[in-house]
């Protein structure tokens, strides 16, 4: 931030549902990130040129008392939120407002922060959406400047203890896929399975799934945000899984695709081998000083001959293919890879070249809808100095792997 400048960032609301109930609660990434606070109304002030050094840092936590002790459990000291986050001054949030009159007017540009991820869609007003215009209604005069570029910027690039705990939960989820490789058989349900997930993800000390997960089987995995999960799994299927533990607030995201009755058929098979070399491929050009769009026309050619040799495209749908609409798209809709971190569609800059300590999914697919046969491939990649590190590395990929796994006793 230039000089005189004062970053404000709030904690996330707790949504309702009905009645008195409330839906679960998540932090915002953003102060989560630079306070290491996991608790509700919490607030931060950062004004590093701030004249009174104890107004530099300050943040605002949630005051508990003997009501919200018994009925939702205590809250954080003030000597445990310094603990945490490492800042010194802390006051209650219902002070936010006596104490923020002693500092805002030393600042000549105050920066607010705004979900700007490129595929965000947000309906309700978000509590960061209320106090800005709550913030022009008492201070008019000040100008703003938009924080979340700068967050984009910083949170790009994941620290070592970041990796250790993306890296923790994939090993959570490598624990859960295992478990389910020898559960899964003809006429279990796709909920079953997400039940056996969701156990050994818990059992491992993770909250749960970073994301709604994806249990689909035959048809069902051509649906790329399927999430009913409620079909049984037929003989001669096969499962599209797209799972991930979460641990600490940070996501892992992983997909497989297995047979249902453990052994892939000779087509199937087939579809495996090419999602799986596009995917070798695609990880192999996760290396610093790529960018995105180079990255995506890169994959983009290796998939489009193996749709060819798999005979979903032609040489004539190639020869007259639309550039910005290429042929293969018709199989493989989406994009090879996204951020990953705090957020599994994690922040970043699509225009940044890649750099050492960016963590990238891949994740090819081919969906053949008219055979009810859809497979994806998804690992988790940090990018490093001298090529890249496959965090998912020690989970099974190959076919064969799968095969024997979901056909070994015990």
């Amino acid at each position: 931030m230039p000089p005189k400048s004062l970053a404000i960032l709030q904690a996330n609301d707790i949504m309702p549902t009905n009645a008195d109930g409330t839906m679960g609660f998540r932090q915002s990434s953003d102060l989560f990130y630079l306070s290491g606070v996991d608790q509700e109304e919490t607030i931060l002030l950062l004004f590093p040129d701030h004249p009174d050094e104890k107004f530099r840092e300050v943040l605002f936590v949630r005051e508990t008392n003997e009501h919200i002790a018994v009925w939702e459990g205590e809250k954080l000291t003030k000597e445990q939120a310094q603990e945490v986050s490492g800042i010194q001054t802390i006051h209650w949030t219902h002070h936010y407002e006596s104490i923020m009159r002693l500092i805002v007017f030393e600042a000549e540009r105050v920066y607010l922060n705004t979900n700007e991820h490129t595929r965000n869609e947000s309906p309700v007003q978000t509590r960061d959406a209320r106090f800005i215009r709550e913030f022009k209604e008492r201070y008019p005069l000040h100008t703003l400047a938009r924080l979340a570029p700068l967050m984009h910027q910083v949170r790009a690039i994941k620290q070592p203890q970041e990796v250790e705990l993306l890296q923790t939960a994939c090993d959570i989820t490598q624990k859960g896929i295992e478990r389910l490789l020898k559960f899964v058989r003809p006429g279990v349900m796709e909920y079953e399975i997400e039940a056996e997930l969701l156990h050994e993800f818990i059992r491992n000390r993770s909250r749960g799934f970073a994301y709604t997960p994806i249990i689909a089987s035959g048809a069902n995995a051509c649906v790329l945000h399927y999430i009913q999960n409620n079909q049984p799994c037929k003989d001669g299927d096969v499962i599209l899984l797209d799972v991930g533990a979460e641990y600490a607030n940070y996501g892992a995201d992983l997909t497989r695709s297995i047979p249902v009755n453990g052994r892939f058929t000779k087509r199937q098979r087939a579809v495996y081998d090419a999602v799986l070399r596009v995917f070798k491929y695609a990880k192999s050009r996760l290396v610093t000083g790529n960018v995105w769009d180079e990255y995506h026309l890169e994959v983009g050619a290796v998939m489009e001959k193996e749709l060819v040799d798999l005979g979903l495209l032609s040489k004539e749908d190639i020869a007259n293919q639309n550039p910005e609409l290429p042929a293969y798209k018709k199989y493989f809709p989406h994009g090879t890879s996204h951020f990953l971190g705090l957020d599994v569609h994690d922040v970043g800059n699509k225009y940044r070249r890649f750099e050492p300590g960016m963590v990238f999914t891949c994740e090819p697919g081919i969906y053949i809808r008219e055979e009810g046969l859809g497979i994806r491939l998804e690992n988790d990649i940090l990018i490093t100095h001298d090529g890249n590190q496959d965090l998912m590395g020690h989970i099974p990929i190959e076919a064969e792997e799968i095969e024997d796994l979901m056909n070994s006793q015990g």
